[in-house]
């Protein structure tokens, strides 16, 4: 099957005594046995439900992975994963992180002794060097959030492999249809499927995937003992957003596109930053891995601070709010949202400045979102 097909068709059949063409939403918290210890696959939701199979069947192969475990949201995925390191095992993470993915790492892990490093110069002999020290981990995402820097996945999980470290990569911004980090060599790919995946805003969610049979064995351990799991409800809400993710994602990189340039050539913007784009310092590799671009940018304004404020809370269209991924447009601050857990400095030192803007363009007509830029810029 392509991408779209499996979208739709991957993980359910219509219900063979019901003829229902779209799954049943199984809210029930427990199940009945057939004996003591004797199941029909399913016993208590905590554990495992009839809809996070059929979610996990279908993004499992649209992300060409053996294995997928759904959870409760992105960071209870980045939970379960973590809770599998002991005492003194190191990750190393390339700059460009999600700044909750630093939050969870540097204020609730650390104290349990997992070590992370955010290796702020990317570049190989930096990441050469810190490979040697046989972390457990190489964790990197790519887009980056919110600066939209590319990382080329099969390179750096080459890179890994020779030091015997886990690649783990964040999906997130590109989802399933621009790119397969596990065909690309990553050993780990992990989504929040509250954004590009559910697509509509509406729920919470996150997912594991990999090719181990042995891993998938410890993150379905992982949900079950952390209570980390999603609500039936949740994942039929997923299943359903994704059957619809190709024709979003068209729309999405379309209108992306068409705004990208028209920022990119404005007089009040110094920077855009949309790996679409030929300017782009990674277009190159953003072509070789990924099959397209996402709905995701982010703008540096000529604007001052007050400037700036006013015309993010202004638009019409685009409404202030954290997240991404929804068929509606958001436009966000980085630097006093989404990565205000980050040390000014540090925010600094990545680019994240107080002019950065980021915007989540949706599958609104393309032509009245830039009006909405044009009348307010």
């Amino acid at each position: 099957m392509k991408f779209a097909t499996k979208a739709i068709h991957a993980g359910w059949e219509p219900d063979k005594a019901t003829g229902a063409v779209m799954p049943p939403i199984y809210m029930t918290s427990t199940f009945e046995l057939d004996e003591p210890g004797l199941s029909r696959g399913f016993e208590y939701t905590r554990a495992n439900n009839p809809n996070f199979e059929i979610l996990e069947k279908t993004l499992a192969s649209l992300e060409d992975a053996k294995h997928a475990t759904v959870f409760s949201s992105g960071m209870g995925a980045l939970t379960a994963l973590v809770s599998t390191l002991s005492q003194g095992d190191e990750i190393v993470a390339l700059n460009g992180i999600y700044g909750g993915t630093y939050r969870l790492l540097t204020k609730v892990f650390s104290r349990f002794g997992v070590k992370f490093t955010n290796l702020l110069t990317v570049t190989p002999d930096e990441i050469e060097k810190a490979l040697q020290r046989k972390p457990k981990w190489l964790m990197f995402e790519t887009p980056t959030n919110p600066l939209m820097n590319i990382f080329d996945i099969a390179e750096l999980s080459k890179m890994a492999k020779k030091y015997d470290v886990t690649s783990v990569v964040d999906n997130t911004f590109a989802s399933p249809f621009c790119q397969n980090p596990l065909t690309l060599g990553a050993d780990i790919v992990w989504h929040s499927t509250t954004k590009y995946i559910g697509g509509h805003s509406d729920v919470l969610g996150g997912v594991v995937m990999t090719n181990d049979d042995e891993y998938k064995k410890t993150m379905d351990f992982s949900r079950k003992t952390l209570g980390v799991n999603p609500s039936p409800f949740d994942c039929w809400l997923i299943t359903r957003g994704v059957k619809t993710l190709c024709v979003r994602m068209e729309q999405h990189q379309k209108n992306a596109m068409a705004i990208a340039k028209f920022l990119e050539s404005h007089s009040k913007v110094s920077k855009v930053n949309y790996p679409g784009l030929p300017s782009h310092s990674g277009h190159q590799i953003a072509k070789k891995q990924m099959r397209a671009f996402n709905g995701m940018m982010s703008v540096e304004f000529k604007l001052p601070q007050k400037e700036l404020m006013k015309l993010i809370s202004s638009l019409k269209y685009f409404t202030l709010a954290e997240s991404l991924g929804g068929v509606e447009s958001l436009v966000s601050h980085p630097a006093s949202m989404t990565h205000a857990i980050l040390p000014k400095e540090e925010r600094e030192k990545l680019g994240i400045t107080d002019s950065l803007v980021r915007l989540s363009i949706g599958i609104e007509d393309s032509e009245d979102l830039i009006e909405d830029l044009k009348t307010h810029l």
